[in-house]
């Protein structure tokens, strides 16, 4: 991989086999919930934001303190994003 990204982020993949372009949803889902800011820099210079818009809309799954920090960021509306839409259409349970 030629981003200067930590291997932390990605120990659960063979780093070797990491794609810039393929494995783009990947790289800015793991920087947005894990990265610094100096990597979140690296992102923006390498992809534009209007391509880190498209992906992370696509992402099934953020923790809550990345998915607010992602819309306020990138200005979205939470409906747009996949991961809040397949929550919302996940019935919760009571006790």
């Amino acid at each position: 991989m030629k981003l200067q990204i930590r291997a932390e982020l990605f120990w659960d993949v063979d780093q070797s086999n990491i794609d810039e372009e393929i494995n783009r949803r990947l790289i800015i889902e793991r920087v947005f919930s894990y990265g610094n800011i100096r990597e979140l820099k690296i992102l923006l210079e390498f992809y534009g934001l209007t391509v880190i818009r498209q992906e992370i809309k696509k992402i099934g799954y953020l923790d809550p303190k990345t998915f607010e920090f992602a819309i306020t960021f990138l200005d979205l509306k939470k409906d747009e994003m996949k991961c809040y839409i397949k929550k919302q259409s996940q019935p919760q349970h009571w006790i």
